[in-house]
């Protein structure tokens, strides 16, 4: 997988030198700028655990890529369990206990302005990680969400055509949550690519990303468009399918429509095994992470970010009208084609992790075997 161009080495020597520097458009506070002989406490904010990435993969890889950059920094993480006033508080006690830069990965991005402006009054920066708080942050890494979903709008067209469909396929769209600003980017990307090429029957957003949620919505469409009418469903990350997948088989559809997701998460990846999930994006964290952390250490280091040698920076407007300087990653479509090729080739999955007792009949198992 990625590993950031800029070495560890490099990295600390580059960051060590600017140590006490002024930073154009990181904040760096009253005092002395943190240093990375000495190290500093770094806050790292993630939104939720329903969603498995954030436990598995964002909180380790950004770990990682803070101890090679800053091998004396500590780490303090709070996960907010999708509870915004949850968030404030846990970023109140960070800023208490000394932190120097927050990471924060926002539950609701217009609320966590409040979260931002508290810390840059203490003279703390902020990188917005994954999805873009408001109130001026200092920094913002994430992949080009509009693009996301761009990408599962392609690949649910894609499956339609296969099966013969075309404009007068009918497909529900189960979007993901209404204060999430990433939610609104995957949806309107999904739209610029679906809008006239087939009807949307029924759609809906979904609080909070819930899968349960999500098989309520499902349920409701499949009463009032009918099963056998649903062509596809555009589900915006893979926790939702699995609420979409229930609720087609309770109501007793065999051949499930293809259905789109987000995250590769294992789950989601085996439903795409089993025929039951027509694809995935696949969104390398690592590189994310990585990129996080070389941004939390200049910031704090009063350091001027500039991006690294695979990925460059570029400027993101918020919601307020603030340029942000960013780095965005593409995404990368997984169907049971490219899954090999993907997670597995990258270490985010084994193949033993994938191919369970449950799934080690498939056709995709059963080829690796053999």
């Amino acid at each position: 997988m990625f590993r950031a161009a800029v070495g560890a080495a490099a990295a600390l020597s580059l960051l060590a030198t600017g140590c006490g520097a002024t930073t154009d458009g990181a904040s760096s506070g009253e005092g002395d700028t943190a240093s990375v002989e000495e190290g500093f406490k770094v806050g790292l904010l993630l939104p939720e655990t329903k969603t498995a990435r954030y436990e598995e993969f964002d909180k380790p890889y950004f770990q990682e890529g803070l101890k090679e950059l800053c091998e004396k920094c500590e780490l303090l993480y709070q996960n907010a369990d999708q509870e915004t006033s949850k968030q404030q508080s846990q970023a109140e006690a960070l800023l208490t206990q000394g932190v120097d830069v927050l990471v924060l990965d926002a539950v609701d991005a217009e609320s966590a302005s409040g979260i931002v402006k508290n810390a840059k009054s203490q003279g703390v920066p902020v990188v917005a990680y994954d999805r873009l708080a408001e109130g001026g942050v200092d920094y913002y890494v994430s992949f080009d969400n509009r693009r996301v979903g761009e990408v599962q709008g392609q690949s649910l067209l894609q499956a339609l055509d296969q099966d013969g469909g075309g404009e007068d396929s009918q497909i529900v769209m189960i979007n993901g949550s209404p204060t999430d600003p990433n939610a609104t980017l995957f949806k309107k990307g999904a739209h610029d690519v679906l809008d006239g090429q087939v009807k949307i029957a029924k759609e809906y957003d979904t609080p909070e990303w819930n899968p349960d949620e999500a098989q309520t919505e499902m349920e409701q469409a499949i009463t009032a468009v009918g099963a056998d009418n649903i062509d596809g469903v555009y589900s915006a990350n893979d926790g939702m399918a699995a609420g979409v997948v229930a609720a087609l088989k309770s109501a007793g559809v065999d051949e499930l429509p293809p259905i789109t997701g987000q995250d590769a998460e294992i789950a989601g990846i085996q439903r795409i095994v089993a025929g039951e999930q027509y694809m995935t994006v696949y969104k390398a964290i690592r590189p994310e992470a990585e990129v996080a952390a070389e941004m939390a250490v200049a910031a704090a280091t009063g350091e001027n970010y500039e991006g690294n040698g695979d990925h460059g920076l570029t400027k993101v407007e918020d919601g307020n009208g603030n340029e942000i300087k960013s780095v965005l990653i593409d995404p990368i479509p997984v169907t049971v084609d490219d899954i090999e090729d993907t997670v597995i080739s990258d270490g985010f999955y084994t193949v033993e992790e994938i191919c369970t007792d449950r799934y080690a009949d498939t056709d995709f198992c059963k080829d690796l075997q053999e």
